[in-house]
C-alpha cells in the first residue's frame, strides 16, 4: 500500500487529491512539522530538504508533489485524469499543472517563508504585498483562461486542475481576492468534489 506522509494544508493534499479520484489504496501518517523534527537524520533520509510530502510505494520513495501526482498517473491511472501524451491536450495539461506550482505558487509560498523566517518587527508587508501582487496576475490569467470552461482542459477534469486546486486553496490563506468571478466560480466546483473535501481536511486531529 502507498504511504503518504504528510502535514496539513501542504502539498500532500495534491498526492491524496488524486489517489481519492483514481481509487488507490493508501495510508496517511501525519508527521511533527516542527523545524527540530525536519532537521532530524530519520527525517532528512526521507526528504533531503526537510520538508512534505514523502510518498513511498514499495522500495520507492519521493520527495516532489507533482513528480508523485504524475507517476501515479502513469503507474495506476490507466489513461484516466490525463490526456494522451503528445496531444495538444496533453502539453495544456501539462502547461496548466505546471503553472499552478512554478509560477503561481511560487509566490505564495514566498509569503509563508517570508513570515516563517524572519522575525515579526521585520517582516516587510511591502513585500509580502508584492507577492500577493504575483499571485494575483496569476489568477487574471487563469481566469481568462477558465472563463469558458468547467475545467482548465474544458469539460473533462483532470490531474491539472488537482495541481490547479491546491494552488487556489493556499491562495485563498494569503492573497484572498474575490476579483476574479470565473476563477471562484471554477475553485467552488473543484471543492464539491469529493476527493478534494477528504484531502483538504487529511491531517485533522
Amino acid at each position: 500500500m502507498i504511504k503518504l506522509y504528510h502535514v496539513k494544508g501542504t502539498r500532500g493534499i495534491r498526492v491524496i487529491w488524486v489517489m481519492e479520484e483514481l481509487g488507490i489504496p493508501y495510508e496517511v501518517e501525519i508527521i511533527d512539522f516542527s523545524a527540530e523534527y525536519r532537521e532530524t537524520h530519520e527525517w532528512r533520509s526521507k526528504n533531503p530538504v526537510g520538508k512534505v510530502p514523502v510518498m513511498e510505494d514499495g522500495k520507492l520513495t519521493m520527495f516532489e508533489s507533482g513528480a508523485m501526482v504524475q507517476y501515479l498517473l502513469d503507474k495506476y491511472g490507466e489513461g484516466q485524469l490525463q490526456p494522451a501524451p503528445g496531444s495538444d491536450d496533453h502539453a495544456q495539461y501539462l502547461q496548466w499543472g505546471w503553472f499552478a506550482e512554478s509560477t503561481f505558487a511560487r509566490p505564495l509560498g514566498e509569503i509563508v517563508n517570508h513570515r516563517r523566517s524572519i522575525p515579526k518587527e521585520y517582516q516587510s508587508e511591502l513585500a509580502i504585498k508584492e507577492m500577493q501582487q504575483r499571485a494575483h496576475t496569476c489568477l487574471e490569467a487563469l481566469d481568462q483562461h477558465i472563463a469558458d470552461k468547467t475545467y482548465l482542459l474544458g469539460e473533462s477534469f483532470s490531474a491539472a486542475d488537482i495541481m490547479m486546486g491546491y494552488s487556489l486553496h493556499i491562495c485563498d490563506l494569503l492573497a484572498p481576492t474575490d476579483k476574479y468571478q470565473h476563477t471562484t466560480l471554477y475553485w467552488e466546483r473543484l471543492k464539491t468534489r469529493n476527493g478534494c473535501r477528504i484531502a483538504i481536511d487529511a491531517g485533522n486531529k
